[in-house]
C-alpha cells in the first residue's frame, strides 16, 4: 500500500489580498466580539468617572465641590426646578449612583437612560441659554456628547466584563436570550 504525503504550502499574502484585508478592516460594519466588549468597557469606565466626580462634587462637596445645600439653591433658582433640594439630591444620585452602576457594569441599561436623562435636563434647565458652543458660559455641547455617549450602555448593554454579565449567567445560563 503505497502512502500519499500531501504538502501544504502557504502562498505569500498577493497585493490585492492586502488592500481587500486593509479596506474591510477599515470600512466593515461587523465589530468582533471582543472588541465590541473592550469598546463598551472604556466607554462606562470613561463615563463613570465623570458622573461619579459631578455626584460627589453634588451630594458630599469633594472636590470642591458645592455640596447638597448650594446644589439645592442653584437648582431652585438658576434651573428653576422646586423644589430645590428634591432635584439636586435626585441629580446627585443619578450623576453619583449612575456612575457607580456603569463602573460595576450592573444595571448599565438603566443607568444609562438615566444619564442620558439627568444631561438633557441640564440642556433644557440651565444651559441653552449660553447656547451650543457659548464662550460667555456653558453651551450644551458637552451636555449632549455627554448624554448621547450614555445610550451607548443604555442600548448595547455592559457587555462581558461587568457584574450584568456575572448575573445574566447565574440567573439565566447559558440559555439566556438575545437583548
Amino acid at each position: 500500500m503505497a502512502t500519499t504525503t500531501t504538502t501544504r504550502t502557504t502562498a505569500a499574502p498577493t497585493r490585492g489580498s492586502r488592500v481587500r484585508w486593509l479596506v474591510a478592516a477599515v470600512l466593515s460594519t461587523r465589530t468582533a466580539p471582543r472588541v465590541a466588549d473592550v469598546g463598551l468597557l472604556v466607554v462606562r469606565l470613561t463615563l463613570a468617572f465623570i458622573f461619579i466626580y459631578h455626584g460627589s462634587r453634588r451630594l458630599f462637596g469633594w472636590f470642591d465641590g458645592p455640596g447638597l445645600h448650594s446644589s439645592a439653591d442653584y437648582f431652585a433658582h438658576t434651573a428653576h426646578l422646586h423644589p430645590g433640594m428634591f432635584f439636586a439630591v435626585l441629580g446627585g444620585l443619578v450623576e453619583f449612583g449612575g456612575g457607580i452602576a456603569l463602573a460595576l457594569g450592573l444595571f448599565s441599561r438603566l443607568a444609562g437612560l438615566a444619564i442620558f436623562g439627568d444631561m438633557m435636563m441640564a440642556i433644557i434647565t440651565v444651559t441653552h441659554r449660553d447656547g451650543f458652543n457659548s464662550t460667555a458660559g456653558a453651551g450644551w455641547e458637552l451636555n449632549l456628547a455627554l448624554g448621547v455617549l450614555a445610550l451607548v450602555p443604555a442600548f448595547f448593554g455592559s457587555g462581558r466584563f461587568s457584574l450584568d454579565a456575572v448575573l445574566e449567567r447565574r440567573l439565566l445560563g447559558s440559555h439566556a436570550p438575545a437583548p
